[in-house]
């Protein structure tokens, strides 16, 4: 009798100590960002900056010499750097800025005085030297 009194209660701790069943596990999926994204800018001209965002943003500028001109951009999949490269016809200005992730805004200005006028255009190049974006506007010095 003592037998038969312990075999349920043997049968109950060897149920009981079996570990749960395991649930499948996903793997985790990458950043669709990092996976996907073709590295690209978008590229805007303004006269200023504001939280992140371009102020004044045009294609054509009426300004008095001294003037800033602001080349913003989002960056996306550039790797640690990009250069900003204001150009009229031979003349050009290079800027070189972090870009720390993706997507990423940034800025930079030119200074545009007498002589400056006419027509220029921005683009923005990814650390291998790849064009990611560009933008073309005038200028016109009063």
């Amino acid at each position: 009798m003592r037998t038969v009194l312990l075999i349920p209660l043997f049968l109950t701790a060897a149920l009981g100590a079996q570990p749960p069943a395991s649930k499948p596990t996903a793997e985790p999926k990458p950043a669709p960002e990092a996976a996907t994204v073709k590295p690209h800018a978008e590229v805007k001209v303004g006269t200023g900056v504001e939280k992140l965002e371009i102020t004044g943003e045009a294609t054509d500028f009426k300004v008095p010499a001294g003037t800033k001109l602001y080349a913003w951009t989002k960056v996306w999949g550039a790797g640690d750097t990009a250069t900003v490269v204001f150009a009229k016809g031979d003349a050009t200005t290079k800027v070189e800025l972090k870009v720390p992730n993706s997507p990423y805004r940034t800025q930079a200005f030119k200074t545009f005085r007498k002589g400056d006028g006419g027509a220029w255009t921005v683009k923005v190049l990814g650390a291998d030297g790849t064009e990611l974006g560009s933008a073309s506007f005038s200028v016109e010095i009063q």
